[in-house]
């Protein structure tokens, strides 16, 4: 059997999860789930993905992310090359960590992005201890189960609550939200005034830990890959761009890369030298910011960087940019005048 089609386009909604080979755990402790994040918060920004929710769980996780350009392909390969080839260090292991290429499945955001979020935030809870296993919840669905007692359900949202490795907390106004998650569109999406939406949400997911879970999204899915409508299955299939009100995400996300071009003017301008008097300075700060935009901000590759530079060896730039990418973890006052640059692109840092 082919593999599953990708539909790429901007403003497109996309539920992406990985699972460990042979179902094994892909993260063994805390470090592990900690880099791994720490590599989701670099996609968002690398690859100008907005992030709507996460979820890490043993030997699998869960993301919805919306593109701003076709380049989920792009995206997530890198996450999961770069933290497989990680782990593998760190553990002394070799071999594939996930089982096979990460899987998408595209998701209409008006009629599921809610029940979506709910249903990847319920995961830490979706387990046989808690009463909440495969064959427990077509027990509840099937009506054939006693109501959970108050001590169940008490542990239930507990659990839920207490999760570090999700997005849930954020959410639920539980927990810090990090700048690199875009919480407000779903939140939305429960209507009620925006101080309420917190609280909506908080409701609207632990309902389902008291009352037992929904319908799995998944039993709504068309052809494999897409989880919307017959309708919206359609247009898909046709490119249909529709009117504005319907493309309002494209819309909103549909913004130009710059050029090199126009980072390096702005580099020149800060440095007061033109760019063909420091391009060949080895070590240059200016020549290293330049690679860096160009890769965070312009979406180009080593290779093409190394040609545009003049380099030889695209793995220096590789070193070059990783040179500003410390610089930049720490506040000095050449930090803040390279991150300036970062700044004028709305690059997160």
């Amino acid at each position: 059997m082919g593999r599953p089609l990708r539909i790429e386009r901007a403003g497109g909604w996309y539920h992406v999860t990985g699972r460990g080979n042979e179902r094994k755990a892909i993260f063994r402790d805390n470090r592990d789930r900690f880099h791994f994040i720490e590599l989701v918060a670099g996609m968002v920004g690398r690859f100008r993905v907005v992030l709507h929710g996460y979820q890490l769980m043993d030997n699998h996780y869960h993301l919805i992310i919306e593109l701003r350009e076709k380049n989920l392909s792009r995206a997530g390969q890198w996450l999961n090359v770069s933290y497989a080839n990680w782990f593998n260090r760190r553990h002394n292991r070799s071999g594939h960590l996930f089982q096979g290429r990460f899987k998408s499945v595209v998701v209409d955001p008006v009629a599921w992005g809610l029940a979506l979020s709910r249903y990847v935030h319920l995961n830490p809870v979706r387990v046989r201890g808690l009463g909440l296993g495969k064959a427990e919840q077509q027990q509840i669905r099937a009506g054939a189960s006693a109501d959970p007692d108050g001590r169940m359900v008490r542990e239930r949202i507990t659990r839920l609550r207490r999760n570090q490795w999700g997005s849930y907390r954020a959410y639920a106004g539980l927990g810090k939200r990090p700048g690199w998650l875009t919480c407000e569109v779903v939140l939305e999406m429960l209507g009620g005034k925006k101080a309420d939406w917190e609280k909506n949400y908080r409701e609207y997911v632990e309902s389902a830990v008291r009352e037992g879970l929904p319908e799995s999204p998944w039993e709504h899915l068309q052809d494999q890959v897409v989880l919307g409508s017959r309708e919206f299955l359609e247009k898909l299939r046709r490119h249909v761009k529709g009117n504005a009100r319907e493309q309002r995400g494209a819309a909103r996300l549909a913004r130009v890369r710059p050029e090199l071009a126009e980072v390096i003017a702005a580099v020149e301008n800060l440095k007061g030298q033109k760019w063909l008097e420091f391009r060949d300075r080895h070590g240059d700060r200016g020549r290293d910011v330049v690679l860096y935009a160009g890769q965070r901000v312009c979406g180009m590759k080593l290779r093409e960087l190394a040609e545009a530079s003049g380099m030889r060896d695209y793995g220096a730039v590789s070193t070059a940019i990783r040179r500003i990418e410390k610089l930049l973890r720490h506040p000095t006052s050449e930090r803040e005048q390279w991150n300036h640059i970062c700044q004028l692109y709305n690059v997160q840092m």
